[in-house]
């Protein structure tokens, strides 16, 4: 395995233009083929860390380094080829789905990359084999459940072949059958793994690692039992599992 860690976040530190300190100091390391929970409360600085990973934010102190490139928000070639490593799937999939059909979709990025038009089609046939949603390709995203925009939405990033994939929020407003069916989907694919989530369980089935955020700074990393097990930890920083959940 390489000693180079997928990501390297460092000193990272983010204020919005309203004055809102949201993030203060993060320092985090995640190893290639690592799988990383997020946890912590509303308002940790959750989603504004994630959006630093693929360089939607850039950082105004500190750094972010994927697989040894530092991210540089002004250095457009450089975004780039960070984007094509670094997947992003925002919690919403109506925010990643706008074309007509899914197939047309999930190809959307690799055209805008100026990949030829049949390694486009290869890429969107095994994005779309790889989350279950091959039989869907010709259908309109809007006609589709929402678990199954959902895959789709995982598909169109995927497409892009990154060696991270970063979920915001992946469980949420999904029927137990569907939760499931992403679970598995997320659990067979060979690459790095963070994901947002109030869903410990979630958190517990899919991530040996877990870091919490509150406050704009990690206050907890370690295995996700360990922190899962930890009650005051867990009470603190108000994450709840659900009652009769054993782990």
């Amino acid at each position: 395995m390489s000693s180079t860690p997928a990501l390297a976040v460092k000193d990272l530190a983010f204020a919005y233009p309203d004055g809102h300190q949201a993030l203060f100091g993060v320092n985090l390391n995640v190893a290639p083929g690592e799988r990383l929970a997020i946890l912590g409360p509303n308002g940790a600085g959750k989603t504004t860390l994630v959006m630093h990973l693929n360089g939607i934010h850039g950082a105004q102190h500190g750094s972010v380094e994927v697989d040894g490139i530092e991210i540089n928000v002004t250095d457009k070639a450089a975004l780039k080829e960070i984007r094509s490593r670094v997947g992003l799937v925002f919690q919403d999939p109506d925010d990643q789905l706008f074309m007509p059909t899914v197939f047309e979709d999930v190809a959307f990025g690799p055209r805008n990359m100026g990949v030829a038009p049949a390694a486009v089609e290869e890429r969107v046939t095994s994005a779309l084999a790889l989350v279950g949603m091959a039989q869907f390709a010709d259908r309109p995203p809007h006609h589709l459940s929402f678990g199954q925009r959902r895959r789709v939405a995982v598909a169109t990033v995927l497409a892009m072949n990154p060696s991270i994939l970063v979920l915001d929020e992946p469980s949420s407003n999904l029927d137990p059958a569907s939760r499931r069916e992403l679970a598995q989907i997320l659990t067979d694919l060979p690459i790095t793994l963070l994901m947002v989530t109030h869903d410990l369980p979630f958190a517990y089935e899919l991530c040996e690692r877990s870091v919490i955020l509150a406050e704009g700074t990690i206050v907890s990393d370690g295995g996700t039992g360990e922190i899962l097990r930890d009650r005051p930890l867990l009470e603190r920083y108000r994450l709840e599992l659900p009652k009769g959940f054993v782990l």
